[in-house]
């Protein structure tokens, strides 16, 4: 006589319990587990739906984004690039600490460029085109006064003793005029946001 093979057991999906199921789809031992499973695969639908609906709303949006807003964007990346670079130097003009030494956005320092945005947009996201500069020093806003030949000087030598001589002659040209495509920004942004990422790792 044959004996027939006892139907292995199957741990339920919602709870310790081993079962022995009705059918191969059976995942869960009985009513109640059944209800939770439900409503745990409706809480993850509905998350998905508004991750979905998160992601097509930012989509719409940055649709919408024009050359100047991407613009805007990739430059707070780069300079926030800059800023996590240079946290440990001094400013590039005066040398000076300042009153602040914890550097931050909106604090004491800026990302200066050495040759200006306007004057020079071909080298606006270029890393050896700018670095840490107590407001004091930098262009910035009327807020702050500048003597631009001292303080032009002042950048120039600190830089060449920084980034070397050659590389200083680079930065001041000529150069080929540059035309930045919103794809152009999106990638800047991109590029110095993980840059940013990899800096802020290292450091641990």
């Amino acid at each position: 006589m044959i004996r027939a093979a006892k139907p292995k057991l199957k741990k339920c999906r919602m709870c310790p319990d081993r079962f022995s199921p009705m059918n191969s789809m059976q995942v869960v031992c009985g009513p109640s587990c059944a209800l939770a499973l439900a409503k745990k695969n409706a809480a993850k639908d509905a998350e998905a739906k508004r991750k979905a609906q998160r992601r097509q709303d930012r989509e719409r949006k940055e649709a919408l984004l024009t050359v100047s807003d991407w613009t805007k964007k990739a430059q707070k990346a780069f300079n926030a690039y800059v800023r996590e670079r240079d946290r440990n130097e001094p400013c590039i003009d005066c040398g000076e600490w300042g009153p602040d030494e914890s550097w931050k956005a909106g604090g004491s320092f800026d990302a200066g460029h050495y040759l200006s945005r306007g004057a020079f947009p071909e080298l606006r996201f270029d890393p050896m085109n700018c670095h840490k500069q107590l407001k004091s020093c930098n262009a910035g806003s009327g807020k702050y006064a500048r003597k631009s030949r001292t303080v032009a000087a002042a950048y120039r030598e600190r830089l060449i003793e920084k980034i070397g001589l050659a590389e200083v002659e680079r930065l001041e040209g000529p150069h080929e005029p540059k035309r930045y495509r919103i794809e152009d920004l999106k990638q800047i942004e991109a590029h110095f946001k993980a840059l940013t990422k990899e800096l802020v790792k290292a450091r641990g």
